[in-house]
């Protein structure tokens, strides 16, 4: 990735001396007319195109700015109540995250997420505890992370 990116900055580059103009909109060109041809030559790259990659981290930040507006409306409808009718669980989430950065993404994620809590990760990073302020099925909470921020951590990290 950080090749790509290289390569297409020199491309750019190349293409403000060769336009003998220097100015900032000669260099965007050449980076649009760079990421063109890499487009076209990704094929030949062991690893996936880079602007893939921003792509998924622009959806994995999209979803996540969703989902705290979500929760927050979620969390203050239960605070408005008068008879707070929470019902708090602790339960475990299985993750099929390996790196220690993945897991961590994932717990921040769901910790700064209103109503729910990383409390602690399993010795062999696989589990995940978690707390939640409102809890209804440990089987729809679960798939709900998993659909959301695992899937999109998955296409920000994996090809």
């Amino acid at each position: 990735m950080a090749f790509q990116i290289l390569l297409n900055v020199l491309i750019a580059l190349t293409w403000m001396f060769l336009s003998v103009s220097f100015k900032p909109t000669t260099f965007i060109v050449g980076y649009l007319l760079g990421l063109l041809m890499l487009f076209m030559l990704r094929k030949s790259f062991s690893s996936r195109f880079y602007m893939d990659r921003l792509w998924a981290v622009i959806k994995l930040a999209s979803l996540f700015l969703k989902e705290l507006v979500l929760s927050n409306f979620s969390v203050l409808k239960l605070i408005v109540q008068p008879t707070m009718p929470i019902r708090p669980a602790i339960f475990a989430m299985p993750t099929v995250l390996e790196q220690d950065w993945e897991i961590t993404l994932l717990s921040s994620l769901i910790t700064l997420t209103p109503g729910t809590v990383v409390i602690d990760i399993s010795d062999d990073n696989k589990t995940l505890y978690i707390h939640s302020i409102d809890f209804e099925d440990i089987d729809e909470a679960v798939e709900s992370i998993r659909n959301t921020f695992e899937k999109a951590i998955l296409e920000v990290s994996r090809s």
